[in-house]
């Protein structure tokens, strides 16, 4: 049987107390009245963007993956029903592909599709097939995910007009199947690992070369010295700027900290990746007060703009850890477990990874 790390222990902190620290965080999540971001309608379940008042393709894929983690076939299959009945695209363009945003009600806000939606939902859908085996559609979850990566990468056969969501060239996720740049933090390499197992035979090598070619992406976009991960970067791993969008490590780049944690901990360490996250632990040890966060230009200049997820920041920095190897890793592990959950119209961007980053420490986010 594969064993995880579990650095809480490192940090004198018992199975039992990051157990129940786990499971104290996903009732709250999904079933206190008062800070849940998890609700139910008839036979179906989603996951509510608090800030945005939406229902995302990250975050329902996220909930699934929780679901799944936490053996939840319930809760997991009422988020699966509404994906497929509300967020699934059937026609058109993006045909195999799910919108990315919905009202609560199900109302589509957009047509197009997050890529990191479509690699959630195709691991979660995986681990509930071995987990639970497969039912009938749509609850036929291997044969579901494995429709979704035959999309993802295949639509320009596939679909009239469609786009793939990786490019075939260089073996890079999209930001959007339209455009020619990449989301260092949807960089998933941990994934493609699996799905080199799991997918189409014929696609197998894909994301083979998939998982290297994102390490090396992830490696070559964070900054030298700070460790700091863009938003949004170029296939060459530069950044990519917007006129409307100064800051470059802000939400989303958040994440990349926090993958490269669980990528150390199923697939054991990349020394070009260890390195990034020791800057990045380092950089922000010395430079700023834990929880009080600016956002910034990759060399840590503040833009002046308060970072929107400081909790998700000291989470994600913390879950670094499982591939770090500098002096401040297990400070940063100490200072996350007593860092309580947020509250408030923001808390479900830092709560989702909140949660991820605690299955991550205590070694209870498994491969199945």
């Amino acid at each position: 049987m594969k064993t995880y790390p579990d650095l809480f222990s490192l940090a004198g902190i018992t199975k039992n107390e990051a157990q129940q620290k786990i499971n104290d965080t996903f009732n709250t999540m999904f079933f206190d009245p008062a800070e849940r971001i998890y609700f139910e309608t008839g036979d179906m379940g989603y996951m509510l963007d608090t800030g945005n008042h939406d229902a995302r393709t990250e975050g329902m894929s996220y909930g699934m993956m929780m679901a799944v983690q936490m053996g939840r076939k319930d809760v997991f299959d009422r988020l699966w029903l509404f994906s497929k009945t509300f967020m699934y695209q059937k026609s058109g363009k993006y045909e195999g592909y799910f919108a990315w945003s919905v009202k609560p009600d199900g109302t589509k806000n957009a047509e197009g599709p997050a890529p990191d939606g479509e690699e959630y939902y195709a691991m979660a859908l995986f681990f509930a097939s071995v987990r639970w085996g497969d039912g009938d559609a749509p609850f036929d979850y291997g044969a579901e995910a494995r429709d979704i990566l035959r999309h993802c990468l295949h639509q320009t056969e596939m679909v009239k007009d469609g786009e793939p969501m990786w490019d075939p060239g260089n073996y890079l996720i999209k930001f959007v199947p339209e455009t020619p740049f990449s989301d260092p933090s949807y960089h998933l390499p941990h994934f493609y690992d699996l799905f080199a197992q799991r997918a189409d035979e014929k696609d197998r090598q894909f994301w083979k070369q998939a998982a290297t070619k994102s390490r090396e992406y992830i490696a070559r976009s964070c900054h030298p010295e700070t460790g700091m991960a863009p938003e949004y970067a170029e296939f060459s791993g530069e950044p990519k700027t917007f006129a409307k969008k100064k800051q470059q490590f802000y939400s989303d780049a958040y994440r990349v900290a926090m993958n490269i944690g669980l990528d150390a901990a199923w697939f054991g360490v990349t020394p070009a990746l260890t390195a990034a996250v020791n800057r990045l632990q380092t950089w922000l040890h010395k430079n700023t007060k834990l929880g009080q966060y600016d956002s910034y230009m990759l060399d840590g200049t503040p833009v002046g703009i308060p970072a929107l997820h400081p909790t998700a920041i000291i989470a994600t920095t913390a879950a670094g850890s499982l591939a770090a190897d500098n002096e401040y890793r297990m400070e940063w592990v100490k200072d996350f477990w007593n860092t309580p959950l947020r509250t408030g119209d923001r808390r479900y961007y830092d709560n989702c990874l909140y949660l991820f980053s605690l299955m991550m420490l205590a070694g209870e986010y498994k491969i199945y």
